[in-house]
């Protein structure tokens, strides 16, 4: 059984994960995992009041979204997740031994970004913690082959942009059965 994709969209806080992959998903027909459901409690809590987390509080929540990718894979399905992934190691921890996963980049000023953290309410990670989230932020390069999507785009322009970038335009999707 050949690997069905599965795209990583990762970004800052407040870059649009959730908000983008709920109509991607539903474009695509293309199950979606909230990353940020899969987090350990301890790691919700510490964000709550306001504390970066570290690598050793992240590990654990790549483990389960790897978990979660590769349950995709044994069935055989495709899927989207969300995750930050700011770092590269983070990255290449969810890509490796998964050729099929492709990262997804939400590219967005400070400005635009900030202002959305700022507009949202009921998250838990308060807007204290954006810049620590900049400066965590390594973006993928080239040899990642990220498909980047600029944030200030209206929602549409950036599903189509990702359904473009992955040679399903339009009436070519494949039909995709729960």
């Amino acid at each position: 059984m050949t690997a069905q994709p599965v795209l990583v969209l990762m970004g800052v806080s407040g870059s649009g994960k959730s908000t983008l992959a709920k109509p991607l998903a539903a474009r695509l027909g293309w199950p979606f995992q909230e990353g940020d459901a899969l987090h350990p409690a301890a790691n919700i809590a510490k964000m709550k009041s306001g504390v970066p987390l570290t690598d050793a509080d992240r590990w654990p929540w790549l483990a389960a979204i790897g978990a979660w990718i590769d349950g995709q894979a044994a069935k055989g399905e495709p899927g989207i997740v969300t995750c930050s992934a700011l770092k590269r190691a983070y990255r290449d921890r969810l890509r490796e031994g998964r050729p099929f996963v492709r990262i997804v980049y939400l590219r967005g000023s400070r400005a635009l970004i900030g202002a959305r953290v700022a507009a949202r309410t009921g998250h838990f990670m308060p807007p204290s913690l954006l810049d620590s989230q900049f400066a965590d932020l390594q973006p993928p390069g080239p040899d990642e082959d990220p498909i980047v999507v600029d944030v200030d785009q209206p929602l549409a322009a950036q599903v189509q942009r990702i359904v473009d970038a992955l040679g399903l335009g339009g009436a070519q999707i494949p039909a995709y059965q729960a």
